[in-house]
């Protein structure tokens, strides 16, 4: 079995996501975890509702890098690509790579433009994360 860290800097929405999404369609190959440099404290509703959504039931905590049990990662994927954050670098073992995502937790508009732009990540995360880990390992 293959561990991945999906890392950003809050840990509340695009990294849960990504950890989500890899244990529900990747977990005979992959263990993932998520943390952030920088925790919310919390997971947002919204990252939740989109992943119900689509079958999946996340329960997930916002937690920061220091509090994982490890260090040693087969794959450790940043996932943070607004300009005014800074994406955490990741010191300990893995192969590195950066899958940049805009913040959805930043999105305006109504209710539902906003849930568009969570489901757009969560799809965009689905493809291209899952689609890397498949390619590269």
């Amino acid at each position: 079995m293959k561990s991945v860290l999906i890392l950003c800097t809050g840990n509340s929405c695009r990294s849960q996501m990504a950890e989500a999404l890899i244990n529900a369609n990747l977990s005979d190959q992959w263990q993932a975890m998520s943390a952030g440099t920088a925790p919310s404290g919390y997971v947002h509703p919204l990252a939740i509702r989109a992943l119900k959504e689509i079958g999946i039931e996340h329960s997930g905590v916002s937690k920061h890098i220091e509090d994982l049990p490890t260090t040693e990662f087969d794959s450790v994927i940043t996932v943070c690509d607004d300009a005014a954050e800074n994406c955490p670098v990741w010191l300990g073992q893995g192969k590195r790579t950066h899958i940049g995502f805009p913040d959805p937790a930043k999105a305006e508009g109504t209710d539902e433009e906003i849930m568009g732009v969570f489901r757009s990540v969560r799809d965009d995360i689905e493809k291209q994360v899952l689609g890397y880990l498949a390619e590269n390992f």
